[in-house]
């Protein structure tokens, strides 16, 4: 891993993309491995985003289809599709995640191929996969405390969208895609460093809460 040493900041570019090629830590994240992230997680999620649409489209037509997700009363995709939360925008939110995905495999594939991202494709990615993020933790929150179920699709397209966000998120700050003061260059460095780490905490977190929230239904399964 990266000795958390600094470099210097680099020079303005005549085009405005100041920052993109030089970094502040020591040891970067490697753009093809950020390319094969994103090409990973944009297929699986797309997957499960695709079958999410194909089940509820399955539940529109029939209420009482057997869906391949509905496992028991506390982990069923059928439980969480016909709540408000399954469609915040006014249309199922798994279209917004064929949508998402598609977008980072793409993303995924021209950084496999070396392909330079100019600097306002990398920072709409950043707004697009912050937001994402956010959308994740929100849905997490509704799934464990209002809606007291869990969608295994669900659950897949959260686990690519964390480590997708956190190793976009200090690859960004680390590059100057995100400006990054001088006082927080060091902090920036450490991340870059400790981005696996950041993805395992996530996990944790949210294997914790799941089994906080749905102890009671764990024992009853025993």
């Amino acid at each position: 891993m990266a000795t958390g040493s600094l470099r210097q900041p680099a020079p303005p570019a005549p085009d405005g993309d100041a920052g993109v090629e030089r970094t502040i830590s020591a040891d970067p994240v490697p753009q093809r491995r950020l390319g094969l992230l994103l090409v990973v997680g944009g297929v699986v999620g797309f997957i499960a985003a695709f079958t999410l649409t194909v089940e509820r489209i399955a539940l529109a037509g029939d209420p009482n289809a057997a869906l391949s997700c509905d496992i028991n009363p506390f982990i069923s995709c059928g439980s969480v599709m016909t709540t408000w939360q399954a469609r915040l925008f006014g249309f199922p939110n798994p279209l917004l995640g064929i949508a998402a995905f598609t977008v980072a495999t793409t993303l995924g594939v021209l950084l496999l191929s070396r392909t330079p991202l100019p600097r306002w494709v990398r920072l709409g990615w950043q707004v697009g996969i912050t937001l994402g993020f956010v959308f994740v933790c929100w849905l997490i929150s509704q799934s464990l405390y209002v809606i007291g179920a869990l969608c295994p699709y669900c659950m897949v397209a959260w686990a690519v969208v964390i480590p997708m966000f956190w190793t976009t998120t200090v690859d960004s700050l680390d590059r100057g895609v995100v400006p990054v003061p001088e006082g927080a260059r060091r902090l920036v460095a450490g991340l870059v460093e400790y981005r696996l780490l950041l993805t395992v905490v996530s996990y944790a977190v949210v294997v914790l809460l799941i089994g906080q929230a749905f102890w009671s239904q764990w024992v009853a399964l025993v």
